[in-house]
């Protein structure tokens, strides 16, 4: 079994080895510069914390405010993405129009497992998404155009051109920009990459859709920590549950509480 690596691989054995190609990221406690500032207040650092990944396609959920998004932005720093979106070596992404940003900070006191590092691939996020495709409209000899689309069309086809090749992918809440149907078209580039194995993703999201793709390990963030879960078993399945039995009833008890 290969052991845990932080050297880059040579082309030749990276393409010999399938995902996952990051297998674990942890918090070095004694690179925390101010424990009571953020990220480092949040619950989920209070004890170890020690994220394994076994499978190419990992899936965390949770409420907001749990961390999902800062432990992405971490984890796409330690791969040599820009933090607010985007891949190595482009230019970073206007920031103006997302929240504060804080995965470049989490990093320094991260370390992670590599086997072997990957560094090509992409961080996706809502937020910046345009900024991300204006750019790339910009500087292409022939412009893809991704901005001539609506925002679904546009999130997808920019997944379709950017997901083919070897890397790590990362994904906050692609479903904000997706709907059901686009979502369906998702789950089937979601299987394309798993069975080409050699693409990883790490995904944060509230569909129970895309949560429930079958090959997915499915990890519930609280303020307890990170824990195997079914898509059954989220409050998210639940809601959606409730409200598809009775959404008249389901929304007028809510206008009640």
């Amino acid at each position: 079994m290969a052991s845990y690596s932080d050297r880059a691989g040579s082309g030749e054995y990276a393409r010999a080895t399938a995902a996952p190609y990051l297998r674990r990221v942890w918090l070095d406690r004694a690179l925390v510069p101010d424990w009571e500032a953020y990220p480092y207040c949040l619950p989920i650092f209070r004890e170890e914390f020690d994220l394994s990944f076994d499978t190419a396609i990992t899936i965390v959920v949770g409420e907001n405010g749990t961390g999902k998004s800062t432990i992405l932005e971490g984890i796409a720093s330690l791969a040599g993405f820009d933090d607010a979106g985007g891949g190595k070596g482009y230019r970073p992404v206007d920031h103006s129009n997302a929240r504060e940003i804080m995965g470049g900070e989490l990093s320094a006191a991260l370390r992670a497992g590599w086997v072997p590092k990957i560094t090509n691939g992409w961080y996706f996020r809502a937020e910046t998404f345009f900024s991300v495709a204006r750019y790339l409209d910009e500087v292409s000899d022939r412009p893809p155009d991704f901005l001539s689309y609506s925002h679904g069309e546009g999130f997808l086809r920019f997944f379709e051109e950017r997901c083919q090749k070897q890397g790590i992918f990362i994904f906050d809440e692609p479903e904000s920009a997706l709907s059901p149907a686009r979502r369906m078209e998702f789950l089937k580039l979601l299987h394309r990459m798993d069975s080409s194995r050699n693409c990883q993703v790490i995904m944060a999201t509230h569909a129970p859709m895309l949560m429930a793709y079958p090959n997915a390990r499915l990890l519930r963030l609280t303020k307890y920590g990170l824990e195997p879960v079914t898509v059954e078993e989220t409050d998210h399945y639940r809601v959606m549950r409730e409200f598809c039995n009775d959404p008249r009833g389901f929304v007028e008890a809510a206008l009640g509480e």
